[in-house]
């Protein structure tokens, strides 16, 4: 977040070459023209042009799919050997679909993420399960945090499980449990074990540290 801050004052020229260079990323990715070991600093960088076309404090509503695709592109990916590019592409493309749609709650995003047959395997109380229940987590994530990042830190897959670690980082300025807001930084982190079949992610079994994520916006004390 400080380094964001840090950039100052974008102007159109280099926002319109910032996207450009995402979207060019993310069209060779979904012709898997990825490697099977990301270069991190290469996404990183990806990222950070992301960031950039944005203002320091856009809410998920002004953030574009193309631009959450490219915000979510993971820092490190480590892939079996036996799978091919084309497998890889079909595999990841569903799950990339899923993290950027967490960044601005996209339905296009999540259509292109889950199937009818979603089955989340650690559904949380009171939330819906199959393909609604992440609408219905998103919706009221972003209410309580509307400038969310989404950095997906880690992935591993392998066979049909794509395993990532994920770090949430915002600000708490809406509502959320009853409670409003002041600006307080959020930061915790997240695992998921996503399995796909034909095209679509099928089942989710997912931690968060949501302890940690409570005490910062004040609705749990440390």
């Amino acid at each position: 977040m400080e380094g964001r801050d840090a950039v100052g004052p974008i102007h159109t020229k280099e926002r319109n070459v910032a996207k450009t260079v995402c979207e060019v990323f993310v069209r060779d990715v979904n012709r898997g023209r990825s490697s099977n070991r990301v270069n991190g600093g290469t996404m990183r960088v990806l990222a950070a042009l992301a960031l950039i076309v944005l203002p320091g404090d856009a809410p998920a509503a002004a953030v574009s799919d193309i631009l959450a695709l490219a915000m979510t592109r993971p820092q490190e990916q480590i892939v079996a050997n036996d799978i091919e590019p084309e497998g890889l592409a079909a595999l990841l493309k569903p799950v990339d679909a899923f993290y950027g749609f967490w960044v601005n709650g996209s339905p296009t995003l999540l259509a292109s993420a889950i199937g009818p047959d979603f089955v989340d395997h650690t559904l949380p109380h009171g939330r819906t399960q199959g393909p609604t229940g992440p609408a219905q987590a998103s919706k009221g994530f972003l209410a309580a945090v509307p400038d969310l990042k989404v950095a997906v830190v880690q992935r591993l897959v392998v066979g049909d499980r794509i395993v990532s670690h994920i770090r949430f980082t915002g600000h708490f300025t809406g509502t959320f449990m009853g409670h409003t807001g002041a600006g307080q930084p959020v930061d915790f982190i997240a695992t998921d074990i996503l399995r796909v079949r034909n095209g679509r992610i099928t089942d989710n079994w997912h931690l968060e540290d949501n302890l940690t994520f409570l005490q910062q916006i004040g609705a749990v004390a440390h």
